[in-house]
């Protein structure tokens, strides 16, 4: 009896030390059964040639894209875009309409305001007709989070993030410091008449506050001319 002891007391302890190792050094087979890649792993595949958004050398079997999860919850929806001509013209398309809209972004935006152009870029990012692409919008907005604190900040913001794009494509680098008069939406005059009207405004109020003391100058003067004839 006593010379099983021994031999108990090692297979216990073997039985220790493996399932220790279990909970510590998980399975290989665990961790590849995950949907998501990660940002390094998802990054190594920007290389490839389209327009602004689009690039078309990512994806997975059947057009099913997945992607680290964002601010906005699930999947992208699009499947694989083919065509390399309407990926290009979407991917023109689709920087115009941003740009524009960063650039009539409110100069001083309410929270709801900021909320909800956040909640347009990364909706954009899942629902973008391109699922490469929009694969990699969705990564941009990872490492380059949307910046809605102003007009400049998110008009800066738009054009950093399509500099990268066109690195990455080695098409031509914007200077951040021009992209408003490239994307042109007729804000300057807006702002421009809104700040004459302000002005107006202010100065027209001056002047009523003027008239109002002269009025109030010249009732107490009668005033006093009144007392004076009475107690003459």
């Amino acid at each position: 009896m006593s010379r099983n002891r021994p031999i108990t007391y090692i297979a216990i302890i073997a039985a220790f030390i493996f399932f220790y190792s279990y909970l510590l050094f998980p399975s290989s087979s665990s961790r590849s059964a995950s949907p998501y890649n990660s940002p390094e792993q998802s990054s190594s595949s920007w290389k490839g040639k389209g327009d602004g958004l689009s690039d078309s050398s990512a994806g997975g079997a059947g057009g099913v894209f997945r992607t680290p999860p964002m601010n906005a919850p699930g999947e992208v929806i699009m499947p694989k875009l083919g065509n390399e001509t309407i990926k290009q013209e979407l991917g023109r398309a689709s920087w115009k309409l941003l740009h524009t809209m960063l650039a009539r972004f409110p100069e001083k935006p309410t929270m709801d305001e900021r909320e909800a152009l956040k909640s347009y870029l990364y909706l954009f990012g899942r629902l973008y007709p391109c699922g490469e692409c929009a694969t990699h919008f969705r990564l941009l907005l990872q490492k380059y989070p949307p910046q809605t604190s102003s007009r400049d900040a998110a008009s800066q913001w738009g054009c950093v993030v399509h500099n990268v794009v066109n690195e990455r494509l080695r098409k031509p680098i914007f200077d951040c410091g021009t992209i408003a008069d490239k994307y042109h939406c007729g804000c300057a005059e807006e702002d421009e008449k809104k700040r004459k009207l302000e002005e107006g405004k202010a100065e027209g109020s001056g002047s009523e506050l003027v008239e109002k003391q002269k009025v109030v100058d010249r009732d107490g003067e009668e005033e006093g001319e009144m007392k004076l004839v009475k107690e003459g």
